[in-house]
């Protein structure tokens, strides 16, 4: 099976030497888009992700700009299902396909958190949103495989007559990636997508993630093996491998090295997690991100017994915003002195 190599281009840089950058948040820096994008096509990778916030700038447009300035790169674009109606989401990622010559996938996003979806006008509740994702998603995919106009009268959506003229270039349909750690998410998820997108975690609870939604696809009538996967990681980068994990081995080092200085203390590792997911997923990956960075820390010398974990999941944000920035920095193990 290919691999596939997805980065991701923001509307400006953040810092002054530009390395760390939102997804897509902040004002738009045209050149930068530009740039950015071509970096990413000139290095070989094959799609870049075109976040969503409820504050930033539209995912289709970004895309449909940088298209126009690169020959062969995907866009991957986060979607938010019920703010457009599915008829006309389907047209406008239709058109988008064509004009990039086959270029676009969409990323489905039910919904980052209650507060980003209530600055959109959205209050319906987590499993609510998650049944409009299914019909929204239904009824996308019969605009692009449709050949004559048909009715739809579900929960969400009700349509007469609805038709495309405009199908995607690449065909039977536009591919469908999709993401969340609910059941609900799930069952949805599996029933539509393509690829099922992961956030990086111990090599155990992938697989065990994998099997998860591998059942449910089973339980669905599809064949789990038609189910691919994205796995999306914040590299730590370094002029070869081994400097990679020089540099990321030197973080915990650090650590060990203050608690070989100070014999006397003792530490809590605790385990964080960005606001998505469910308050139980959450509370095990966070466990598991404190226990990681614990037995790396024993295995350097430092004494077991001076290292407890705890799990806060997503009760204690570092930054308190609803936006990819903020997520990333929210995904962490934080050092806490307790004598």
């Amino acid at each position: 099976m290919a691999i596939e190599f997805v980065g991701m281009i923001g509307v400006r840089p953040e810092g002054a030497d530009g390395a760390a950058v939102h997804v897509i948040g902040g004002a738009i820096d045209m050149a930068w888009i530009r740039n950015f994008s071509r970096a990413h096509e000139d290095a070989g990778f094959d799609k870049v992700l075109v976040g969503y916030t409820s504050t930033a700038a539209d995912g289709f447009l970004i895309s449909s700009y940088a298209a126009a300035h690169t020959e062969r790169l995907g866009y991957l674009i986060a979607h938010r299902p019920g703010f457009v109606a599915p008829t006309l989401a389907a047209r406008k990622a239709a058109t988008l396909d064509q004009l990039s010559g086959g270029r676009v996938a969409l990323h489905i996003i039910t919904g980052g958190s209650d507060a980003d979806q209530a600055r959109d006008g959205d209050f319906v509740e987590h499993d609510t949103r998650y049944r409009r994702t299914d019909e929204y998603l239904e009824l996308m995919r019969r605009m692009w495989t449709e050949e004559r106009p048909f009715d739809h009268a579900g929960e969400f959506y009700r349509v007469t007559g609805a038709y495309s003229d405009v199908k995607p270039r690449q065909q039977p349909r536009i591919p469908l990636y999709f993401g969340g750690a609910s059941e609900a998410a799930h069952r949805i998820g599996v029933r539509h997508c393509d690829v099922y997108m992961l956030w990086g975690e111990p090599l155990a609870a992938i697989r065990e993630r994998i099997a998860t939604l591998r059942a449910f696809a089973l339980r669905q009538g599809r064949d789990p093996g038609e189910l691919r996967f994205s796995v999306s990681l914040r590299p730590i980068i370094a002029a070869t491998e081994a400097q990679a994990w020089a540099k990321a081995r030197a973080i915990l080092e650090r650590h060990a090295l203050w608690l070989q200085n100070h014999r006397g203390a003792k530490v809590a590792v605790e385990g964080h997690c960005d606001e998505r997911g469910t308050v139980d997923y959450n509370l095990a990956l966070g466990e598991q991100r404190a226990r990681a960075v614990r037995d790396y820390l024993v295995n350097l010398g430092v004494a077991g017994d001076r290292l407890t974990t705890v799990s806060y999941g997503k009760e204690k944000p570092l930054d308190p915003a609803s936006n990819e920035a903020a997520w990333a920095k929210n995904r962490r193990a934080h050092f806490m002195v307790t004598r």
